[in-house]
């Protein structure tokens, strides 16, 4: 493949297939509030198969633009599996090599995808949680500067803002033929902080009073993609801003593998992310009168095959 990191103009026309996602309305809602109306971005179809490519590709983007890749540097970050999807498959695709540190449970749908597209991957302990991941990156970025660029999801502005002008932007346009205005409540994880942050920000300044709820995973097992944040040690993206949150609701991974299932059987195959989103979605919408709640879904529930969650017993 040709090298493209050095002529940051030519951008492969993988790059302009992500985002523009359909929005669409899950009737899952009713049963908790028959009056809310529930819409989510569907962002499974994006080429790598996630919401991530959305920031990945503005970064990357951003990077070849100021020369920060020049010399053959290598793309380093941390991911807990999508946005290293995305980091392999657009470093693929402009010739850019990748380095990605993931921990160690990550499904094995993520890793294969990753190794697929030929990025080198350091898998970390899976005891040792999403942060020392992240920690183990930071030490490789001060270690070789020379041989790395730390693009740093974490803290680059260009990931939230991806979300603000893009994500934020769709949803609020397709969401007036729907509802005919702006939703009432967000609901959205924090996993970098970059689509709470950015989607957040954007829909407070069109209406100040919208409702932004952070879905937050209970510690143990957790939730892949999402960082729990309840203990003093937990490394809060400095992307994140918390003074969008107005709520933080707690979810176990039963909970949004239980919803998860629920929305299988309506059509819709997504990850545990999302179906934490939707069961938040529905308690909120249980407590408080609200017309229009709106979320993402962010990945498809092919990516976890291998961690069980659709195995159904016998009885089941």
């Amino acid at each position: 493949m040709e090298r493209l990191a050095s002529t940051p103009a030519a951008i492969p026309p993988l790059m302009a297939a992500i985002g523009r996602t359909p929005l669409v309305e899950l009737a899952v809602i009713r049963e908790a509030a028959p009056r809310t109306r529930l819409f989510a971005k569907l962002e499974s179809v994006n080429p790598g198969g996630s919401i991530k490519d959305r920031p990945v590709v503005r970064m990357l983007r951003e990077a070849l633009a100021k020369g920060r890749l020049a010399g053959g540097r290598r793309v380093l970050d941390s991911s807990s599996g999508n946005a290293g999807i995305s980091y392999a498959m657009l470093g693929a695709a402009l010739g850019v090599p990748v380095t990605l540190v993931v921990p160690g449970n990550a499904s094995a749908e993520r890793l294969d995808r990753i190794r697929a597209c030929g990025a080198e991957l350091i898998v970390t302990d899976p005891l040792e949680g999403y942060d020392f991941a992240l920690r183990e990156a930071q030490r490789l970025a001060r270690t070789h500067p020379e041989r790395y660029w730390y693009c740093d999801q974490y803290s680059n502005p260009e990931n939230w803002r991806a979300h603000y002008e893009d994500t934020a932007g769709e949803l609020l346009a397709q969401l007036v033929p729907f509802a005919g205005g702006t939703p009432d409540a967000l609901i959205a994880g924090v996993g970098t902080g970059g689509t709470l942050t950015g989607v957040g920000r954007r829909l407070k300044e069109v209406r100040p009073d919208t409702h932004v709820v952070a879905a937050i995973p209970e510690t143990c097992p957790g939730i892949e993609g999402l960082k729990p944040l309840g203990a003093p040690e937990d490394i809060v993206p400095a992307i994140l801003d918390e003074a969008l949150i107005d709520d933080r609701v707690t979810v176990s991974l039963d909970d949004a593998i239980a919803m998860c299932r629920r929305l299988a059987a309506e059509g819709l195959f997504v990850g545990p992310s999302s179906g934490a989103f939707v069961h938040v979605a529905c308690e909120l919408a249980a407590r408080r009168r609200l017309a229009t709640v709106v979320t993402v879904l962010p990945d498809t529930g092919e990516r976890y095959t291998s961690t069980g969650m659709w195995r159904v017993s016998r009885d089941g």
